[in-house]
């Protein structure tokens, strides 16, 4: 169950659920024991996960086997983690979900409570990556077994190889003085804080056509990669991610997305090609007399074929004759401001991650729509329907035609605490989107309360928090910066912008991803351009 009281002054037993465990009086003087041989044998620590626990607890939570490793659960006395047993084993699935309707999420109490969390992790000098607000939703292994929706969990990150659970043991101790509700619970996980960072442009063309989804990569719309010009062959994304550098040219993709694209054509050709010669086989093998009509609408599909073919050949030659030199062809700008990325310390701890250029009028002009996102064909209507609007409503996002959305105000974070929409665990939620070239079109869960994220200066900032969502199995937010919106009544408002993740580690997938809240970036714009126009139609 939820969280139901809160002290005003943060005080009382009960955090965690750890129904007043006393410290252990012996503690072996090694990081996590279980890393090397199995806890189990330990009998007499019980905090210390196994390493079966450790290794597989968060299964599901990035779509893959690369979600963190568990360090510390407060609740390991009363919720036991067994492994599977019998001839079709296999894991419980998990997923986040975000944290609404408790108290944490009245009064404005979330944000000096975290914050005091902090503190404590601070005075034992851990390791601190994050602390976040999340749920966990456990779909068993098995028919017929009940799903779940666990209590409120305060989420610890720390980085690898730097924490033992008996420290987090410890530290979580110390905690039960900010509340006195036995429903919520501490997770401890290993993880790691990590940045994102010619011709005109091309028109958006009908969804119909072949080189709909292939040409992206050279539109003016959100998810376009750009490269200043001293970071060519790197790619950022949607809203220009540029350091304190001088005036540079600002360039449409950097070099490895545009190599990316040029792959992704030829794949598409290779495609159409197969398409088409299966056709041409099928209709040389055929009698014309006792299949006319079949034979005839297999000839339109052969056409369409070949069309197509005839059309990302086209757009291969375009992109490699007009677009391939990065200084000649792909400079559509220049850097005008472009500050430091910076943490408002002294006052609303929010991160301050943005840039201006001026876009050569020549290359954008003839292709400019306004702040528009391409929806791509990653997936159908229907999945975009059930992802956005888990229980369907006469307000449930519709995908248009042309499979574009225009983005059409902010969203404050007042409006994000109150969501209307309702997923299937009956619990409010926001889902929220991002196009970028890396990851394309992604859905995530926003996490209801803010998160708070320790860089490697010491330097604690506020975020926006969002877990990773997907049609069937949870997929990786993002892998590097992008816009994010979320649609109320049929239209788009932003979210935020992106600017950093956690992952175990390495380069491996995200399991949240952290925005400034969209309404602090625009206070940011403003007080530098006080009158921005971000929702204009036309040049």
């Amino acid at each position: 169950m939820c969280a139901s009281s809160i002290s005003s002054s943060f005080s009382g037993p009960g955090l965690f659920f750890l129904h007043n465990v006393k410290k252990s009086i012996w503690y072996p003087q090694v990081l996590d024991l279980d890393r090397n041989r199995n806890s189990d044998q330990l009998g007499h620590v019980d905090f210390i996960p196994s390493f079966f626990e450790r290794t597989s607890y968060y299964n599901g939570i990035t779509g893959d086997d690369q979600h963190p490793l568990l360090l510390y659960r407060s609740d390991y006395g009363t919720t036991p983690y067994n492994k599977p047993t019998g001839r079709f084993a296999s894991l419980p699935v998990k997923s986040i979900h975000g944290v609404f309707d408790t108290p944490l999420n009245k009064d404005n109490v979330w944000i000096p409570l975290g914050l005091k969390i902090v503190q404590i992790i601070k005075a034992r000098k851990v390791s601190l990556t994050s602390v976040d607000p999340a749920r966990f939703y456990t779909h068993p292994a098995g028919e017929g077994r009940k799903r779940s929706l666990s209590p409120v969990v305060i989420w610890i990150g720390v980085k690898p190889n730097t924490t033992s659970s008996e420290t987090a043991h410890e530290v979580s101790l110390d905690i039960l003085d900010l509340l006195k509700d036995e429903g919520i619970e501490g997770e401890w996980r290993e993880s790691v804080l990590q940045k994102l960072a010619g011709h005109p442009l091309l028109p958006a063309v009908s969804k119909f056509d072949a080189t709909y989804h292939v040409r992206r990569f050279l539109t003016p719309f959100h998810g376009v990669s750009l490269a200043t010009e001293d970071r060519e062959r790197e790619d950022t994304h949607g809203t220009l991610t540029i350091g304190g550098a001088p005036r540079s040219y600002v360039r449409i993709c950097g070099g490895h997305r545009f190599d990316r694209a040029l792959d992704e054509i030829t794949d598409e050709i290779a495609v159409r090609v197969d398409a088409a010669e299966g056709l041409t086989r099928w209709l040389a093998s055929k009698s014309a007399d006792n299949n006319a009509e079949e034979i005839k609408d297999r000839q339109i599909d052969l056409d369409r074929e070949t069309k197509a073919v005839n059309d990302l050949l086209a757009l291969y030659r375009d992109a490699t004759t007009n677009w391939s030199h990065i200084g000649l062809h792909r400079n559509i700008g220049y850097t005008q401001f472009a500050p430091a990325i910076t943490v408002d310390k002294g006052g609303s701890r929010f991160t301050s991650d943005w840039g201006v250029f001026v876009a050569a009028e020549a290359k954008v002009k003839d292709a400019f729509e306004g702040n528009v996102v391409h929806i791509g064909t990653k997936y159908t209507s229907q999945q975009l329907r059930r992802m956005f609007n888990p229980i369907p409503g006469p307000d449930s996002f519709k995908v248009t035609q042309d499979g574009k959305l225009r983005i059409e105000g902010w969203s404050t974070l007042d409006q994000l605490a109150v969501p209307e929409d309702i997923d299937n665990t009956n619990q409010r939620c926001v889902m929220v989107a991002k196009d970028g070239n890396a990851t394309d079109l992604t859905i995530g869960r926003y996490a209801g309360l803010v998160s708070f994220t320790e860089n490697d200066f010491g330097v604690t900032s506020i975020e926006i928090g969002i877990y990773n969502s997907g049609p069937k199995t949870a997929e990786p937010f993002s892998e590097k910066s992008a816009l994010v919106w979320h649609v109320i009544k049929g239209k788009a408002f932003i979210v935020g912008q992106l600017h950093s993740g956690q992952n175990k580690g390495g380069s491996t997938t995200q399991h949240v991803t952290y925005c400034t809240p969209g309404e602090k970036l625009l206070e940011n714009i403003r007080a530098k351009f006080p009158h921005p126009d971000f929702f204009r139609t036309a040049w």
